[in-house]
């Protein structure tokens, strides 16, 4: 109950606009954890019970996250992490090849273009948050 209570000073106004809390059936969660994100009309939903899978979406894109950038840097302040996953959120919608869409990124509309002449090609590299990620384009 003290997190809770803790997490709802911490967010202060911007409490008023969460309109769910979504959480699994943990014994951990009493009636007091629930009551303190109540009192602020927060609908609390719980995942389906004995769906231990429930959340491996969300769970895996966590680890891609900790993993291709967060374990390399050391956050600062709250304004270095959101710097930090905009930086990981633009690079992974906008240039990760994706296993589901064929090694593809998913603002690609079609397959890239396989370069058969490579010797008169230049490769350039642009460091995404200093080097931790690096996405790689041939120039034009």
């Amino acid at each position: 109950m003290q997190q809770a209570r803790n997490l709802a000073a911490d967010l202060g106004t911007r409490m008023e606009s969460l309109h769910f809390l979504l959480r699994d059936r943990d014994g951990k969660y009493g009636q007091s954890f629930d009551a303190v994100f109540e009192a602020e009309e927060t609908e609390i939903l719980k995942s389906a019970p004995r769906a231990p899978r429930m959340n491996a979406h969300c769970k895996r894109e966590i680890n891609s996250i900790r993993r291709e950038a967060l374990d390399h840097v050391l956050i600062l302040n709250e304004a270095h992490t959101r710097h930090v996953l905009t930086a990981y959120e633009r690079h992974y919608n906008d240039h990760r090849p994706h296993r589901a869409r064929n090694q593809r990124p998913p603002g690609a509309d079609q397959q890239p273009i396989t370069v058969h002449k490579l010797e008169g090609r230049r490769l350039l590299r642009t460091r995404i948050l200093g080097g931790v990620i690096n996405e790689y384009r041939y120039a034009a």
